[in-house]
């Protein structure tokens, strides 16, 4: 078998567990199979770049800013293959860069693009382990990217398709997924299986099991992903596409971001590529909006209100600010004391009147609500952030998710 694992963090955080780690990826070895192994930065590694590079300038070239955080990555390789030649096996670490991974130019935010397999493919040829940094890869100019935070995830994933491994396993400081953050609900329950498209919405919402864009690699291409701690043994969460969808679960798992903030257009034209004017100009600058809620149309103007990550919100204030007057667009506000809470389950496409039962526990709690999106699988809300871990204990307690409720499509 080929088998990818990758290691975050705090897997990595400390010497000794390191030599866990280097421990794991030998038995792994000893077992008869292939093993590429992708690590991030040690522990809080990458914060405290952020704070030195801060400490030096207010606006940091993304290039330049790619170029520093991509030495966390390099620290962690280098120290796991040592740790795993004293062990006595054959062993390599490599850059994004060296292993073939190519992304686009958008630095700090870069895209795969393709993943050229032939080093890989060598050096497994020669009984090596491969250590690979997480979270980088080199554009057509020759320059370091990086891939947004929880971008490893991604790395383990994209190695795993080109290399067309039989598994793909994301090791963590927790056992698997659950149902919601257990530092929040204590009573939360690991789910044993989990498809893609719930565990997309999940992380897409503020789950920070797995990076967004490493299910949406693992869906495109068939990878199971199998999310278990790397402080024990234990089977953990197998990631994987399910087929007959009636679920016994309704609701699968309720998530919270506090990265959110919202933005408010007041009398806005109602007229015609309006909504394609604002939106086209946050795209150019990368900044994903999530929620689009547009009023009712008053004497030919109407409000327009969406959310962005925390950390965009000034880039994004100032985009607003320079398309204000050729949008003609009144005036505009945002709010930084918000929070998103959700339920997700592959369930509701089949159960009416789970909103209904959502809204109801909000309600009982007196939360009132900002913000309201859905789609087939996945129910959102905007609330006050002070009021966001209080929902999320009223929406488990809710739909029983502390409760075993066993699904013979997963099993």
């Amino acid at each position: 078998m080929l088998v990818i694992q990758k290691f975050g963090g705090s897997s990595v955080g400390k010497p000794e567990r390191i030599r866990r780690v280097a421990k794991r990826v030998v038995d792994t070895k000893r077992q008869g199979n292939d093993v590429v192994v992708v690590v991030s930065a040690m522990g809080d590694t990458t914060d405290e770049l952020l704070e030195l590079m801060y400490k030096v300038t207010d606006n940091p070239p993304k290039r330049e800013m790619d170029m520093l955080l991509s030495t966390g990555e390099q620290i962690s390789i280098s120290l796991l293959s040592m740790a795993i030649n004293d062990l006595g096996e054959k062993v390599k670490s490599l850059t994004g860069a060296q292993v073939g991974i190519r992304t686009d130019n958008v630095h700090t935010k870069a895209r795969i693009v393709d993943v050229d397999r032939d080093r890989m493919q060598k050096e497994l040829a020669g009984g090596n382990i491969l250590v690979v940094a997480g979270f980088q890869g080199i554009n057509d100019a020759n320059d370091i990217t990086t891939l947004g935070r929880g971008g490893s995830d991604t790395t383990a994933v994209a190695l795993a398709a080109a290399l067309n491994a039989d598994v793909c396993e994301i090791f963590t400081d927790v056992d698997g997924v659950y149902t919601t953050d257990p530092r929040v609900v204590p009573e939360a329950r690991k789910l044993n299986t989990i498809t893609y498209d719930e565990m997309l919405e999940l992380a897409h919402l503020g789950a920070q099991v797995l990076h967004p864009r490493s299910v949406e690699c693992a869906k495109i291409y068939g990878i199971p992903i199998h999310v278990r701690s790397s402080f024990n043994h234990n089977p953990g969460t197998l990631v994987k596409e399910v087929e007959n969808m009636e679920k016994a679960m309704v609701v699968t798992g309720v998530a919270h971001d506090i990265n959110v903030a919202r933005i408010g257009l007041f009398d806005v034209p109602d007229k015609p590529g309006i909504a394609w004017q604002i939106f086209r100009s946050l795209a150019g600058e990368n900044i994903n909006v999530d929620m689009i809620i547009q009023s009712a149309m008053r004497d030919d103007i109407n409000d327009i209100s969406f959310t962005v990550g925390r950390t965009d919100l000034r880039k994004t204030l100032e985009i607003v600010e320079k398309i204000k007057d050729e949008v003609n667009i009144k005036s505009y506000s945002h709010d930084e004391d918000v929070a998103k809470v959700s339920i997700v389950g592959a369930g509701m496409v089949t159960n009416p009147g789970v909103a209904s039962l959502m809204f109801e526990a909000l309600a009982q709690e007196s939360i009132n609500l900002e913000m309201i999106s859905t789609s087939e699988i996945k129910i959102s809300c905007i609330v006050k952030s002070t009021q966001a871990e209080k929902a999320v204990r009223a929406l488990h307690k809710k739909f029983n998710l502390d409760q075993e409720q066993p699904c013979d499509c997963c099993s």
